[in-house]
């Protein structure tokens, strides 16, 4: 049965549905049996190391840019039809709402996707941390921290289209865009065997997390092709899919209707359980002496707030985004570096756990 066929038997919605849930299965597979985590791999560039955790997160990277570029030189994949490149951008947006996202990540100990592979693994912490970021997220859209956030992103705003591309801003095209990822892949590859020598499993697991970014890409560029329908083609971003399941969860009547995000939450959920029932890795864990309440209610505002604001979280916005060598993308990721590098200073200064 080809694509066109399961659009006409199954529709739209619950074809893009399937589709968020099997790349969201294997992300959520795959980064828990990695320990992916955008966080931990901040904290070891501030500690001057590159460690476990920095590797891997740039062997993903490396991997999420390479396949992503690959498609759009096949002609599989139009980023001028994605949210990050398309429509109108905000600068001011994405170095605010990065800033704020990296801070917030510091405190909860964990950005948006790490909170979901943590709940998933018994973590009661992670689970509250997400629980409030998905309120914060459905705020900051369309309650009564919305004009905060519009007031913010209207403070800079950049035209969509060649405006928002970084390829086309720098003159280099996408063969230029596929050396730049070819570049950051052999960077990846060399931190993360100078740090792993031969875990070749380890390695399998971080380009699996990386590619399935692109999975995501190329599934709904596939769908809105062979579409009747005006059908947004996307990848993984979990501040608006963390919004939607809030949504559905409170009111059937008042949930979106099915798409990507529908199936993409639960099922990276259901992936980061597997791996975590299969490597032994599955503890209820809950607040303890140590642990802050309020820095990661704090934290988790400051990352909901943030990620609407700037467009996405560090994989949403970071890699989702930046592997289409959108402007405004690349700015929340550097900004989310720098924010949540800011935070750990201060965290350090304070003498506060991290």
């Amino acid at each position: 049965m080809n694509l066109a066929s399961l659009l006409e038997t199954w529709g739209d919605s619950n074809v893009l549905a399937m589709a968020g849930a099997l790349v969201g299965f294997i992300f959520g597979l795959a980064a828990q049996r990695t320990r992916f985590c955008a966080r931990a791999a901040v904290v070891e560039c501030c500690e001057g190391r590159t460690g476990d955790r920095f590797s891997v997160w740039w062997l993903a990277f490396g991997a999420c840019l390479v396949g992503v570029q690959a498609l759009v030189l096949m002609g599989w994949l139009k980023p001028s039809d994605s949210r990050y490149i398309g429509p109108a951008g905000s600068i001011s947006g994405a170095v605010l709402g990065g800033l704020l996202f990296g801070a917030g990540m510091i405190l909860t100990r964990g950005c948006a996707s790490r909170l979901l592979i943590l709940s998933a693994n018994g973590n009661l912490r992670a689970l509250l941390s997400g629980l409030v970021f998905a309120v914060t997220v459905q705020a900051s859209i369309a309650g009564w921290l919305a004009p905060a956030r519009q007031a913010l992103a209207n403070g800079w705003l950049v035209d969509g289209g060649p405006s928002r591309d970084l390829l086309q801003i720098s003159g280099l095209g996408p063969h230029g865009g596929m050396v730049i990822a070819l570049l950051a892949l052999l960077i990846g590859v060399y931190f993360f065997f100078k740090t792993h020598q031969h875990r070749w499993g380890l390695a399998l697991g971080s380009i699996v997390a990386g590619l399935s970014i692109a999975l995501g890409w190329g599934l709904t560029q596939a769908i809105a092709s062979q579409s009747f329908e005006a059908v947004q083609i996307q990848g993984l971003s979990f501040s608006s899919a963390s919004a939607e399941m809030l949504m559905r969860t409170l009111s059937s009547n008042t949930s979106p209707s099915w798409g990507f995000d529908a199936g993409l939450l639960p099922a990276t959920f259901v992936g980061s359980l597997l791996g975590a029932l299969v490597g032994g890795d599955f503890k209820f864990e809950g607040f303890k002496t140590e642990n802050k309440l309020g820095h990661y209610l704090t934290g988790a505002v400051l990352m909901g707030f943030g990620a609407v604001l700037a467009g996405g979280c560090t994989v949403g916005a970071g890699m989702t985004g930046g592997s289409l060598f959108s402007l405004t993308a690349w700015l929340t990721l550097i900004a989310i570096w720098l924010g949540a590098g800011l935070s750990w200073r201060i965290h350090r200064q304070m003498g506060w756990q991290i």
